[in-house]
């Protein structure tokens, strides 16, 4: 790629937005630089996001404080093994005084919505989430439903060997943009948790930076930098290479390629640049493709997906040359 050709850095008010919602999150997640601006991303691109981690490391309070950041909604469902899908996206209701009946919205009709542990749920009431991640929209009575924009659907979930958790279906992951891990906190960060929440909780003191107009502004401001097609290119090959590699049974679909690219403007954005360099694709593979992508069958397991496919797309990516 010519250098001399890229464009100039992105306005200055869409910098400053962005840095006033990553303080504002900041300040409750400590110590978690990465995780954040990957929920930035998710949330500048479009898409959602699945948070996946042990108990008690900060899955929900991410959700929460990226919430209370936006003049926008938020509705929390915590999904239980009980749990119907007309308990999220409503249900009609008979009204006797018009003889007719009336469409009650679920907490799904939000900005943000934080679906607490869904994999505690079955798959029927997962897969409730589905048409409202892909199409922004949700049917009851063959009536669709507009949801509100913009919207992001923020779930956590506990990894599967806990007991009481069914793992999501293809299709539903297939819908998250992202799948992230929080981890434990250094030591410094731990005591600098304590400290903060000795007397209150900071996410107690944290108020809306941006409004839900602001936020699509982002979102438009993203798809608009520039992706040199050396860059498209790599991408692709990138893509390609997983559909040949002799160690997973199912590579990246083009609905991954474009989400990958999609992604990647959103970091570049944040990054304060309206074009795209090697750099952010590479950062975005593993989020982005970890959980997309399926390993070839072993005699004692059958087929994975899931943490050690991240160890062959990080091979991939190595193997694949940088445009230059």
């Amino acid at each position: 790629m010519n250098e001399r050709a890229l464009p100039a850095p992105v306005d200055l008010d869409v910098t400053t937005q962005v840095q006033d919602l990553r303080r504002a999150v900041e300040s409750v997640i400590l110590g978690k630089s990465e995780v954040v601006t990957l929920a930035l991303v998710a949330l500048i691109a479009e898409g959602h996001l699945l948070v996946e981690d042990v108990p008690g490391v900060g899955k929900t309070m991410l959700a929460q404080a990226l919430a209370r950041s936006l003049e926008g909604t938020f509705r929390r469902i915590q999904f239980t093994s009980d749990l119907l899908p007309s308990d999220i996206v409503g249900v009609s209701v008979y009204n006797p005084a018009r003889s007719a009946f009336e469409f009650k919205r679920g907490p799904l009709f939000a900005n943000v919505v934080l679906a607490d542990e869904i994999n505690r749920s079955t798959p029927k009431t997962q897969s409730a989430l589905l048409e409202a991640m892909s199409e922004q929209q949700v049917t009851v009575d063959n009536l669709s439903h507009l949801l509100p924009q913009p919207f992001i659907v923020l779930a956590t979930q506990n990894p599967i060997e806990h007991h009481g958790t069914y793992p999501l279906p293809e299709s539903q992951l297939d819908r998250f943009l992202m799948r992230i891990r929080m981890g434990y906190p250094d030591e410094e960060h731990e005591r600098a948790i304590l400290r903060a929440q000795q007397v209150s909780h900071p996410i107690e003191r944290l108020r809306p930076v941006l409004t839900c107009e602001a936020v699509s502004r982002l979102q438009a401001e993203a798809r608009r930098v520039r992706v040199d097609p050396a860059l498209s290119d790599y991408l692709v090959r990138i893509a390609s290479a997983t559909r040949r590699s002799p160690d997973l049974a199912l590579g990246v679909s083009p609905r991954g390629t474009l989400l990958l690219q999609r992604a990647a403007q959103a970091l570049a954005l944040v990054a304060g640049r309206d074009y795209l360099v090697p750099d952010d694709v590479k950062a975005l593979v593993l989020p982005v493709w970890a959980h997309r992508v399926v390993l070839r069958a072993r005699p004692s397991l059958g087929a994975e997906r899931g943490r050690d496919g991240e160890a062959v797309l990080a091979q991939i990516v190595e193997s694949v040359p940088i445009p230059l």
